[in-house]
């Protein structure tokens, strides 16, 4: 009995530390917090108790290897269980009906920043179903803790100081500030430093609030995209069908032509373009490498983009704001049943990588430049170029090593 009584101090004693170590790594922060505006009365009853949530993904704990990259969706599944029908179908007939709800607002809101309606409510429609989804974590114990033992803990730290001035400024109480693993929180999912960044008050009440006001979450999304670069009048993509004899690996942001030069190459856009449009510059998209749909993404895809990093966001995203005034699915259908879990497209990043094939993150995330280097490998190794991380490919590399 004794024996395992110590055993179980043993086992909780390191916690303990870790916990009094982040105590101190929190208090150390004051003088940045203090520089930034946030009074000692809040950083003190914000942070009194405060412990770190060790559950969350994308960690870094001594002895354990990162986490995280699993849990997120983006990145583990198919494209057709993602850019799920049924789904995409529910949220544009509900966009339809929060158009005509929200008609003045967003009015307001295009002439003012650009970026059109069913493009904005797309963007709410993802990130909480409109509102309906409730984010789960706390947010200032996940900047917290990310800033702590998170793999950005530079970017966190300073998310814990916004968040802390967010509170101490009034505008959201600590209980309805919540958010994501990431720390992204409202109606539109912001980073604590993107609310300073790029809030606005569309509904004049004197503050920026986008967790309750929806013309200012969506006002804000909007100036979010404005000032990362939003061209008015231009289209997201543009879906294609791929000629048979198609280059995969030209499927990369810096291979950049005109519209109408993809044409002539043998990819027919599925709806009749105008001159000015095939005038557009375009990047090759294909997120099922060979297989499935393929488009040409224009600057505002890469835009998107910015607000989160998957190409499967920006296409869920894109589609639904198409359907909420077109009814047309995608032309050409998903086809892939299967996709790596993140441990071996990070094996297949490190085999790329090791052969001068890939200078991008090793992060077990199949995105463009991943499938464009897995292309150029099939190409150096005699294999069929489909630009797609199967485990036929990832055994290929093994028996090459």
């Amino acid at each position: 009995m004794l024996a395992l009584l110590l055993a179980a101090l043993a086992w909780h004693a390191p916690a303990r530390a870790a916990d009094a170590a982040f105590t101190q790594f929190l208090a150390s922060l004051w003088p940045q917090a203090q520089a930034a505006g946030v009074s000692r009365e809040t950083f003190e009853r914000e942070t009194r108790g405060l412990e770190p949530d060790y559950k969350l993904p994308d960690l870094v704990l001594s002895g354990r290897p990162a986490t995280g990259a699993s849990a997120q969706a983006e990145f583990v599944q198919v494209p057709a269980n993602y850019v799920k029908e049924s789904t995409i179908a529910r949220l544009a007939a509900e966009g339809q009906r929060l158009m005509q709800k929200h008609r003045a607002a967003l009015d307001h809101i295009e002439s003012r920043f650009g970026v059109p309606a069913p493009m904005v409510l797309a963007l709410w429609g993802r990130e909480t179903d409109y509102g309906r989804y409730t984010s789960p974590h706390d947010t200032l114990r996940v900047v917290a803790t990310q800033a702590y033992v998170g793999r950005r803990k530079e970017q966190y730290r300073d998310e814990f100081i916004f968040a802390l001035k967010i509170l101490d400024d009034g505008v959201v109480t600590r209980k309805d500030f919540r958010s994501s693993w990431a720390g992204a929180t409202g109606l539109t999912q912001f980073l604590p430093s993107e609310y300073y960044k790029h809030g606005v008050d569309l509904d004049g009440d004197g503050r920026v609030d986008i967790w309750h006001s929806v013309p200012d979450a969506l006002a804000s999304a909007a100036k979010q995209l404005a000032d990362k670069g939003w061209q008015p009048g231009v289209r997201w993509a543009y879906e294609v069908r791929a000629p048979a004899n198609a280059d995969c690996t030209l499927g990369v942001p810096e291979v950049q032509r005109p519209i109408g030069e993809w044409q002539r190459a043998g990819f027919a856009p599925v709806q009749r373009l105008s001159a000015a449009e095939q005038a557009q510059p375009a990047s090759l998209l294909q997120p099922e490498g060979n297989y499935g749909p393929s488009f040409l993404t224009t600057k505002n895809y890469f835009v998107i983009k910015q607000y989160n990093f998957s190409d499967l966001y920006v296409l869920f995203v894109g589609h639904l704001s198409d359907r909420m005034v077109n009814p047309q699915r995608f032309a050409t259908p998903w086809t892939a049943s299967t996709q790596l879990r993140t441990k071996s497209v990070e094996a297949m990043q490190k085999h790329l990588a090791g052969l001068g094939l890939y200078t991008d993150k090793i992060d077990g995330k199949a995105g463009m430049l991943t499938r464009a280097a897995l292309g150029a490998y099939q190409k150096s190794a005699g294999l069929k170029v489909d630009c797609w991380p199967s485990e036929a490919v990832l055994q290929s590399m093994g028996a090459a090593r």
